[in-house]
C-alpha cells in the first residue's frame, strides 16, 4: 500500500522532484498556498489534518538568501516559526516527519566537510532563520528528522544550473566564484533519497534514524568548476564553447555573506538509513541534458 506524504510547497524545486520522483510505493499531496501559508499557524494546522497523510516533509522556505538580509521578519516567520508550526501538526497525527534544512547553518570556516555535531553559526539571516526552524522542529516533534543539504539545482525552477545555460547562450566568458567549495545536490536526487528515508521512518522507529543529518550529492567543488562542468556537457550538444572566468566572492559582492565551506559530511546518513547520493558530475550531466534536450532550437 502506498504511504501517503504530505509536502508543504506547491513549486520548488524540491517538491517538483518529490512529485515527479514518486511512485507506486509513494503519494505525494502537495499543500502550498493559499491552503497551507507557513506563516498562519491555522492554514497549517488545518492543511495538515485535512491531509490524511501517513508522514509530512517540510520542504517549503523562505530561500531568497540576499533578500532575505533586507526582510529578515518575514524569512524568521517562514522558516522558524512556520517550520515549528509544521512540526507541530506532525506531532499532534503522530506522523514521521522530515525536514529540509541548509549548509547555512555552519560559517564555513572549517578546514573539513561539516558533521552534525559541529557548532552551527550562520553568517546571514536565511541561515539564521533556518536554524531557528531547526531548532523549533526539535522542540515541537523531538522525533523529527532533519537533512540538512546545499547547493541544490534541478531541471525547475531558478538555480545555478538553468542561469549558466542561459549566460552561455549571449557570453563567450562567465565570470564564477572560485573560492567557495561546497556539494552540488540535484533536486531529484534528495526527492529519491528523501523517500528512501520517509518510508524507513514510517516503518521503523528507531530513535537512532531521527535527529539531524547530511544529505548532498557526493563529491566536492567550487561553483566555477560546476560553470565549467555544465558548459563542457552544453558543448557536447552543440552549444558555443564558453569560458570560465574564476574569480574571487571579493569580486562578485552579495547582500547575504556565503560560506567559503559548505561541504557536509554524508557518513551519518550512509551508516544509519543506508542512503548515498551519486556523484554530483553524474547527476549534473543528466540535469543538462534534459534542460537542452527541452530547449527550443535556436532561431525558433
Amino acid at each position: 500500500m502506498a504511504i501517503r506524504i504530505a509536502v508543504t510547497g506547491a513549486q520548488g524545486q524540491v517538491v517538483t522532484s518529490l512529485l515527479e520522483r514518486a511512485s507506486s510505493t509513494a503519494e505525494i499531496v502537495a499543500l502550498g498556498r493559499p491552503k497551507l501559508d507557513l506563516m498562519d499557524r491555522d492554514s497549517v494546522l488545518s492543511a495538515l489534518r485535512d491531509s490524511r497523510c501517513d508522514a509530512i516533509v517540510g520542504a517549503a522556505a523562505y530561500t531568497a538568501v540576499d533578500k532575505s538580509e533586507q526582510e529578515p521578519e518575514i524569512a524568521m516567520r517562514v522558516n522558524g516559526a512556520g517550520a515549528g508550526f509544521v512540526a507541530e501538526a506532525a506531532a499532534e497525527l503522530g506522523v514521521p516527519l522530515v525536514h529540509i534544512s541548509t549548509d547555512y547553518v555552519f560559517d564555513g570556516t572549517a578546514a573539513r566537510p561539516y558533521r552534525e555535531d559541529d557548532p552551527t553559526a550562520p553568517l546571514g539571516v536565511y541561515g539564521a532563520s533556518k536554524l531557528e526552524g531547526e531548532t523549533r522542529v526539535l522542540a515541537a516533534c523531538p522525533g523529527a528528522t532533519i537533512l540538512r543539504t546545499a547547493w541544490v539545482y534541478s531541471p525547475f525552477g531558478a538555480n545555478f544550473v538553468r542561469t549558466m545555460l542561459r549566460l552561455g547562450e549571449t557570453r563567450e566568458e562567465v565570470g564564477v566564484v572560485a573560492d567557495q567549495l561546497g556539494n552540488p545536490t540535484s533536486a531529484l536526487d534528495i526527492a529519491d533519497a528523501t523517500l528512501a528515508v520517509v518510508t524507513r521512518l514510517a516503518q521503523d522507529a528507531d530513535p537512532a534514524l531521527r535527529g539531524v543529518f547530511h544529505m548532498t550529492g557526493s563529491g566536492e567543488a567550487s561553483w566555477a568548476d560546476v560553470a565549467e562542468a555544465i558548459f563542457a556537457r552544453a558543448a557536447e550538444h552543440g552549444r558555443a564553447p564558453v569560458r570560465v572566468r574564476r574569480i574571487t566572492t571579493a569580486d562578485y559582492p552579495t547582500p547575504a555573506k556565503r560560506p567559503a565551506n559548505s561541504r557536509l559530511d554524508n557518513s551519518k546518513l550512509a551508516r544509519l538509513h543506508g542512503v548515498a547520493l551519486p556523484d554530483w558530475r553524474a547527476s549534473l550531466a543528466a540535469c543538462v541534458d534534459r534542460l537542452l534536450a527541452a530547449a527550443p532550437p535556436r532561431g525558433a
